[in-house]
């Protein structure tokens, strides 16, 4: 930073900080840790689907003309801070330019300690590496840092090298999936940012065939996640911040896929696949990796997120086990809210497999 003190405040006003785009995606693109859910564009799009007014409160940390740091959080009942992007959103950070990571989280810290005073702030889904691990360290009063949710990754790697990985036998018959896809003519097509929405009404479409009487994440198929998906991602496809890709079949569109982009991670978010693809025996899973490699193993290396959860179908490609991070800030008046929310979580880890045991044995 310059040899002032940064500027520091607290936006709550929606117009404000949607005005906020083009100062957000500099301040987003010199954060090497930034991933696709910090984009302005997911995070202002997230809010006018699930925010509710008065409750925005976004840190802002200027230096001069420059947005150099922010904490994009709203307040909810508790009272609790916690950040933008709710359940939908993987991962959870602060943005800091890389050219004043220390100074930005320092002024960051000063920001969150006015906030910390009425509400505990409560980051959840941190990944690894992230620039809310910088400001934790610096943080002066209660906190704690508790385990969250496992993720899996691969490696920047093209698929040659992925199925080098697998035993012998899985990646002999992994290849031979791969050629079926061929000898059948299924056809792969990135989906121009003009021809976004469209597709996305079939990946949809084709995402609630693909569940329809199994158990599926419900808030997939409610009209305010349709709608948060199909105004967010024509600018972020524009911006290079994710992609969608069309999987064709005897020219019908019978498959789709939306990865998010950022400068270290590709992350599959959500696809739809037709069922009659598994009739006809098409390895879907195959099908969008192999796809992914091209966005991971090119010019811009970067890591296969499978994102959250620890289902086995993930493991087949023996993917490196990541654990999101949970962080827990606070000043003396809000430090019970911190020991109940840390004693909560305690409490339910420790009934998991307790209740994993409870449920297998009602299935015997």
């Amino acid at each position: 930073m310059r040899d002032h003190a940064p500027t520091l405040r607290v936006c709550v006003d929606e117009a404000e900080f949607e005005a906020l785009a083009g100062a957000w995606r500099r301040l987003y693109l010199s954060c090497a840790a930034a991933t696709p859910f910090q984009s302005h564009a997911w995070l202002s799009s997230w809010w006018r689907s699930y925010g509710r007014p008065g409750r925005l409160r976004v840190v802002l940390v200027g230096d001069g003309d420059r947005l150099v740091a922010a904490a994009p959080l709203m307040r909810v009942r508790g009272p609790v801070l916690r950040p933008l992007g709710g359940a939908i959103s993987d991962f959870t950070d602060v943005l800091i330019d890389d050219a004043c990571r220390e100074a930005g989280a320092r002024a960051l810290v000063a920001g969150l300690r006015r906030l910390a005073g009425t509400a505990l702030i409560d980051f959840g889904e941190v990944r690894p590496g992230a620039c809310l691990e910088g400001v934790y360290g610096l943080w002066d009063g209660p906190k704690r840092a508790l385990a969250d949710s496992p993720c899996l990754e691969l490696p920047a790697l093209p698929m040659d090298d992925l199925l080098k990985r697998l035993p012998a036998p899985r990646a002999q018959r992994t290849r031979a999936k791969i050629r079926k896809l061929s000898a059948l003519g299924v056809e792969s097509r990135v989906v121009p940012a003009d021809e976004v929405e469209t597709s996305l009404h079939t990946l949809l479409h084709l995402h609630e065939l693909q569940w329809a009487g199994r158990k599926v994440t419900s808030e997939h198929l409610q009209p305010r996640f349709r709608e948060h998906l199909l105004r967010s991602m024509r600018p972020m496809v524009a911006a290079g911040e994710a992609v969608v890709t069309e999987f064709r079949l005897d020219g019908e569109v019978l498959a789709a896929d939306l990865t998010l982009l950022s400068g270290t991670l590709a992350g599959g978010y959500l696809y739809g696949a037709h069922p009659s693809l598994r009739e006809r025996k098409v390895d879907v899973a195959t099908m969008l990796l192999d796809a992914a490699t091209r966005h991971t193993a090119g010019e811009q290396r970067r890591a296969l997120s499978l994102l959250r959860g620890n289902e086995p179908y993930k493991h087949h490609w023996r993917p490196d086990p990541v654990t999101n991070q949970r962080f827990l800030l606070a000043r003396g008046t809000t430090a019970p809210l911190l020991a109940a929310a840390a004693g909560y979580a305690s409490a339910r880890e420790w009934a998991k497999p307790r209740l994993r045991e409870l449920r297998a044995r009602r299935g015997q």
